[in-house]
C-alpha cells in the first residue's frame, strides 16, 4: 500500500551568526521522499557552506540512482578533517523512505534518528560499517502509519549546556520529551515546532549552537475530492457529483448552489450549521455522506488566508490552524491535517448572484482562489489536482 509522507523542519541560528551551520534536503520523486540534515563544523558562514555543500551532494547523487555504498564512499573521501579537532567537516544523516515504506537510513556523526512508533522510541536495528576509515550506522526499515522520524542535529543535545544544563539535553531526555510530547493526530510542523521550542528555552533564547530539527510523518493516503461551482453544462451535474461520491477520502462541496446541485442529485436534504456563528464568514452547512459543506467564494478567499499562513513558516503559522469551528477555518484544517492530497473538481458555470453591477466580486476569482490554494497545499508537499467542468 502507498505511503504518504508529511514533513516539516526547522532551525535556530547560533546566537549572532546570520546564516545556519545545519542545513536540510528534501526531495519528493514518484512518491519516495528522500531527506539529508547536515551540520557543519563549527557555524557561520563556513558551516553553512560545508552543510549545503554535502546535502546537495549527497541528495543529489541519491536522487540521480546512485547506491548508498557510492554515496557514503563520495562523502567519505570528501570531507576534510579538521587539524585540530580531529572531526570531519560536516557530518549528515540522510533518509530514503520509498511509497511502501521501505526506508534506508545512513548516519555519519550526528545525533542518532529517533523511530516513534505509538508514541514510544522504536530501537532501529543499527549496523556498524566502515567506509573510508569512517564509522558509518546503517539501518533498513519499513515504517508503518502513524510513525514519526524525528532528525536533528548536536544543537538538540547540546541545548542548556552551561546555562540551565551543565551537560546539556542529551540524547535519552530528549527522547523523552518527544515521548511525552507524542499525539497520534500531531502535525509533523506541530512535533518540529515543540522540540525546537524546547531548545530555544534551555538556550534561554540565546542558542550556543545552530540547532535544526526535521520530523517525518508517515500517514495512510487519504484524497479529499473538493467541488467548487456548477459545471458549465447543466446536463454533468449528475456525472460530476457522482464523481465526489465514489472518491474513498474526504469529500467537501464549496458553493450554495452547488451545494443544491448535490442536495438535489442525492436527493439528500441540505441543512445550515448554526452551532458556531462568524461575523466573517457564512456559516458551514450539512449534506449526509459530505464532510464539509461551505459557502464558496468568501470562504475561499478565508481559508486561502489560513493556508498562506500555515506555509509561510513564519510565528503567525501556529495560529493558523487555531481549530475555530467556522467554516473557513474547518476548510483549511481539513487540507492541512487531514488530507494528504486534493482533486479540486471546478465548476466554470457563472454565478448569477455575480452579475450584480452593485456586487463587486471579480467572475475569475473562484477560479484564482483554487489556482492560489492549490499551489500553497503543494509548496506544503500534497499531491494536488484540478479539473474543470
Amino acid at each position: 500500500m502507498r505511503l504518504y509522507f508529511e514533513t516539516s523542519f526547522g532551525s535556530l541560528n547560533k546566537k549572532g551568526e546570520e546564516l545556519c551551520g545545519d542545513k536540510v534536503e528534501l526531495l519528493r520523486r514518484e512518491g519516495d521522499v528522500i531527506l539529508v540534515l547536515a551540520d557543519g563544523l563549527g557555524s557561520g558562514v563556513k558551516a553553512n557552506i560545508l552543510s549545503s555543500l554535502t546535502s546537495k551532494i549527497v541528495s543529489t547523487m541519491l536522487a540521480q540512482g546512485a547506491t548508498i555504498k557510492d554515496v557514503i564512499e563520495t562523502m567519505a573521501s570528501t570531507l576534510p578533517i579538521c587539524s585540530e579537532r580531529q572531526v570531519a567537516y560536516s557530518t549528515f544523516t540522510f533518509l530514503h523512505i520509498a511509497q511502501d515504506g521501505e526506508a534506508h537510513i545512513v548516519e555519519y556523526d550526528n545525533p542518532e534518528l529517533v523511530l516513534l512508533r505509538g508514541g514510544k522510541r522504536y530501537e532501529l536495528p543499527r549496523c556498524e560499517l566502515t567506509v573510508g576509515g569512517k564509522s558509518i550506522r546503517e539501518t533498513h526499515i519499513r515504517l508503518k502509519a502513524d510513525d514519526r522520524c524525528v532528525l536533528f542535529s548536536d544543537g538538540v543535545v547540546h541545548a542548556g549546556v552551561g546555562k540551565l544544563m551543565n551537560l546539556g539535553w542529551r540524547q535519552e531526555n530528549v527522547v523523552k520529551y518527544l515521548e511525552d510530547a507524542y499525539s497520534r493526530e500531531a502535525t509533523a510542523y506541530s512535533l518540529q515546532s515543540l522540540l525546537l521550542s524546547a531548545c530555544n528555552n534551555l538556550y534561554m533564547e540565546e542558542p550556543g549552537d545552530d540547532t535544526t530539527v526535521a520530523v517525518i510523518r508517515v500517514r495512510n493516503p487519504n484524497i479529499a475530492c473538493v467541488m467548487v461551482g456548477p459545471p458549465v453544462d447543466s446536463s454533468d451535474d449528475e456525472r460530476v457529483v457522482h464523481e465526489l461520491l465514489k472518491n474513498e477520502g474526504t469529500k467537501i462541496v464549496c458553493g450554495g448552489t452547488t451545494s443544491q446541485i448535490v442536495s438535489r442529485i442525492t436527493n439528500r436534504k441540505l441543512k445550515t450549521v448554526l452551532n458556531y456563528i462568524s461575523p466573517d464568514v457564512p456559516p458551514a452547512g450539512f449534506i449526509d455522506g459530505i464532510d464539509l459543506v461551505t459557502e464558496g467564494v468568501v470562504t475561499l478567499g478565508r481559508a486561502l488566508e489560513l493556508v498562506k499562513r500555515y506555509e509561510s513558516g513564519t510565528p503567525g503559522r501556529e495560529n493558523a490552524l487555531n481549530y475555530k469551528k467556522d467554516a473557513a477555518s474547518q476548510l483549511a484544517q481539513t487540507l492541512i491535517n487531514k488530507c494528504t492530497g486534493v482533486r479540486f473538481m471546478v465548476g466554470r458555470a457563472l454565478n448569477p448572484a455575480h452579475q450584480n453591477p452593485k456586487m463587486s466580486i471579480d467572475l475569475n476569482i473562484k477560479l484564482r482562489l483554487v489556482t492560489d490554494i492549490a499551489q500553497s497545499l503543494q509548496r506544503l508537499g500534497k499531491d494536488v489536482a484540478i479539473e474543470y467542468y
